[in-house]
């Protein structure tokens, strides 16, 4: 959705992509490997590089959220992080001192020095990928720290000045149980953070996980811990906005859980459908009705990144969405957040009715108890809302294929 400010200047969110990580863990399907120093210096200066070539694209926008994700963004120095922030903000028209800036850590992967970096870069958001409290458990996962570490980096974090910290969890681990997952929930409570992001473990394609578990499903002729059961999948799944409403972390997404004031502004602008600038190997970019993304190939990213032969080279997967395939993502990134998607901005985003559009599926939905109709004002406006209830939540991916058109 494009919604200009008092300006006239539309909201833009970046990506940056930081392919780095000190080593792949077995779950991990991400755009990721190990780099040395001097591949990591060529890196930043090929962003830079991409950043200056195709800031022009995005001149009527105003830059509201920037995100760096991985891999393990924290591998690069304060120093790094520092230039390429500099180069966005000589390219770009920032939203003054209220943007929010994220960037992903790893555990064991910062110090005092990296993280005060960070700040002086204008890093104001971190996003801490802990999974799990039980070392047992991350050791399973092939992940490089222990609860130990995330601890440290924790409090290392917060002395630093970090006041708005998410922490990263995963459940449906290999040997755990519902009473496992619980008191990682609870320990990570106790400590604070402002965000929680709560994932089901996914077995992907092409990783170590898929040839242990994708097959015969118990990870048994491996030599690996069984995954837990459907039934105690759905135990995990219950507890976890059970235990974290309680401590008042409310649910804004399906996996998502924040303290008042404190929801992810960079995801919900892509649930939103705001326009996104990818940087990086592999980033994706939605500006306007088009959606593409960077070549996952290093080494042509690397040769491509500056303007000669980018469009050409760099580009790939460029996609103009019908209004279809917009209304389609519209209902199905929106609905996915609690509040749901309003019928007014709908209207204003394609000219024609949500009820008029989708009344099938809205009555379907309704009927089953998976759906309903919210009356509330929308700027200064009465307005219209549609929700998933919390039945069509735990259902959610049946829901939403009720809004694809055939």
């Amino acid at each position: 959705m494009q919604r200009s400010d008092e300006s006239g200047r539309r909201s833009l969110g970046i990506y940056l992509h930081v392919p780095f990580c000190v080593r792949k863990c077995l779950y991990c399907d991400f755009l990721s490997a190990p780099g040395d120093d001097e591949m990591k210096t060529e890196y930043v200066e090929a962003l830079k590089r991409e950043i200056r070539g195709q800031a022009s694209l995005y001149g009527g926008h105003e830059v509201r959220t920037v995100f760096l994700g991985g891999g393990t963004p924290s591998l690069l120095s304060g120093e790094q992080i520092g230039v390429i922030m500099e180069c966005l903000r000589e390219e770009f028209s920032f939203g003054g001192d209220g943007v929010e800036v994220t960037m992903e850590v790893n555990p064991g992967t910062v110090t005092r020095e990296s993280l005060s970096g960070y700040r002086l870069a204008g890093v104001n958001r971190l996003s801490m990928g802990l999974q799990s409290a039980d070392d047992r458990e991350l050791k399973a996962l092939g992940r490089i720290h222990t609860w130990e570490d995330f601890l440290c980096s924790y409090e290392m974090a917060r002395k630093e000045g970090f006041g708005n910290i998410n922490v990263d969890l995963m459940s449906a681990l290999p040997g755990q149980s519902p009473e496992g997952w619980a008191e990682t929930l609870e320990k990570v409570i106790r400590l604070k953070p402002e965000h929680i992001s709560a994932y089901s473990l996914i077995i992907e394609e092409g990783t170590p996980f898929f040839e242990y578990y994708g097959k015969s499903g118990d990870g048994a002729e491996a030599g690996r811990l069984p995954l837990p059961t459907e039934d105690e999948d759905r135990v995990m799944y219950g507890r976890t906005k059970e235990i974290l409403g309680k401590a008042g972390y409310g649910r804004y997404e399906i996996s998502n859980y924040a303290l008042p004031g404190f929801a992810c502004r960079h995801n919900v602008s892509y649930w939103e459908r705001t326009d996104y600038a990818g940087f990086g190997v592999g980033a994706a970019s939605l500006l306007g009705n088009v959606r593409w993304s960077n070549t996952a190939d290093m080494g042509r990213y690397l040769e491509f990144s500056g303007e000669r032969g980018m469009e050409t080279h760099l580009k790939l997967s460029v996609q103009k969405l019908s209004v279809q395939e917009q209304m389609e993502e519209f209902m199905f990134l929106g609905l996915r957040m609690t509040d749901g998607v309003s019928a007014h901005r709908f209207y204003e985003e394609f000219g024609e009715s949500l009820e008029n559009i989708y009344a099938a599926a809205i009555d379907k939905l309704v009927k089953e108890g998976l759906l309903v109709r919210v009356e509330k004002g929308t700027d200064g406006r009465e307005d219209t809302w549609f929700r998933l209830t919390d039945f069509g939540i735990d259902v959610s991916n049946y829901a939403l294929s009720e809004f694809l058109f055939d």
